[in-house]
């Protein structure tokens, strides 16, 4: 098994491109540190050539095992340990936060879908907290959680982004991303990538639809919930509910996700547009689940689960997708099924058809030009 990109940041580079067009100084430079660091991270991760090194210790099935460490400030990982599985709770909120998270999620993996960690084999649950000062990210390195602190040391005025351990559905998200790795290992650009980013929101929108025990028609679908701060105007860094609707303000921009293929992005930034293009399969979930009813991760998660397990290969795209979805259903809950059914509408509402052709992303296209067929990073 290869890892593609091995760092999987939450916030967008446009979000943060966007800072750095209409930020203050102080903001933009912190944008761009962040744009910078990020991308650093990329190319050292992008030698890693398996997964096999990031095996953590194995563990008895249903016995998390959390670690927390702080960064104080610094780039070293993993830093300083200063929790441990079943140690009290800090007096810091963010160790905190980043233990009870990987919780939740390793519940939902286990409790519903009977997934014994990311890697399905008990990998311990690592998590950094503190990363540098100012970083407005956080993400997944192949093997551990990473969290910066957002613009706590910025002038209250200038402050967008508080501490990334402050939302659960950001914490799913990125662990889900670990899970992807282990399974359908979906390659990181076009429409294969957006799938990626789609599975972490639906499962980290899982997440934490799970910890609040919220229907599909309660949940708010919001991913980054609580991430921004007053300064902002939005609710989140997506919306599952009605992408392009998450924020809309003079510093980040206006959120350019779409919600129907009509409107997808080909774009060549963003590895084929992955964070934007992904609202397309994300509202193909949400429509699902609300079709459905009651609780999300029942039915919709179990199909999406599955898919993600037993059907996804790594240039998978959003017509196959909604294909094998369509077929997963077939298979948990009978052909024809009000499952089954539901998934067709999810994703004719989002203008893909079971059995149809959907077209594929703007690298693919650009590569097929001169007779290339894409091939995955190893």
């Amino acid at each position: 098994m290869h890892t593609h990109h091995s760092v999987f940041c939450i916030t967008p580079p446009h979000m943060l491109q966007e800072i750095v067009r209409n930020g203050s100084s102080t903001q933009r430079d912190l944008a761009l540190r962040t744009l910078i660091t990020s991308e650093q991270m990329r190319g050292q991760r992008r030698a890693i050539k398996s997964v096999a090194a990031f095996m953590g210790t194995a563990i008895t099935a249903g016995d998390k095992q959390r670690s927390v460490y702080d960064a104080k400030n610094d780039s070293q990982l993993p830093g300083t340990l200063v929790r441990n599985e079943g140690d009290p709770a800090s007096t810091d909120p963010a160790v905190n936060e980043a233990y009870d998270g990987s919780g939740v999620t390793y519940d939902l993996y286990y409790d519903i879908f009977g997934r014994n960690s990311i890697d399905n084999k008990g990998l311990k649950l690592e998590s950094t907290v503190h990363y540098q000062k100012g970083y407005d990210n956080a993400f997944w390195d192949g093997k551990q959680m990473v969290y910066g602190d957002g613009d706590e040391d910025l002038p209250p005025a200038d402050r967008l982004f508080n501490r990334f351990t402050i939302a659960l559905d950001i914490i799913g998200h990125e662990l889900t991303h670990g899970v992807t790795q282990h399974e359908a290992n979906l390659a990181y650009w076009d429409q294969s990538g957006a799938l990626n980013e789609s599975l972490s929101d639906v499962f980290g929108s899982l997440v934490k639809q799970y910890q609040r025990k919220q229907t599909a028609s309660e949940a708010d679908w919001v991913i980054g919930e609580g991430l921004f701060t007053s300064n902002v105007n939005g609710v989140g860094i997506r919306t599952m509910k009605a992408p392009g609707t998450a924020y809309n303000d003079p510093v980040l921009g206006k959120d350019p996700q779409p919600g129907h293929m009509k409107d997808y992005v080909r774009t060549i930034e963003d590895n084929g547009g992955v964070h934007i293009n992904s609202g397309i399969p994300n509202h193909a979930f949400y429509i699902t689940a609300l079709e459905l009813g009651g609780n999300a991760w029942e039915k919709a998660g179990r199909i999406w689960y599955k898919t993600l397990t037993d059907k996804l290969q790594e240039r998978s795209t959003f017509q196959q997708a909604c294909d094998l979805t369509y077929e997963a259903a077939s298979e948990l809950f009978g052909a024809n099924s009000l499952e089954q059914q539901a998934v067709k509408k999810g994703w004719s509402e989002v203008g893909i058809t079971v059995g149809g052709d959907a077209p594929t992303g703007c690298l693919s296209a650009i590569l097929g030009v001169f007779g290339i067929s894409a091939r995955a990073e190893k």
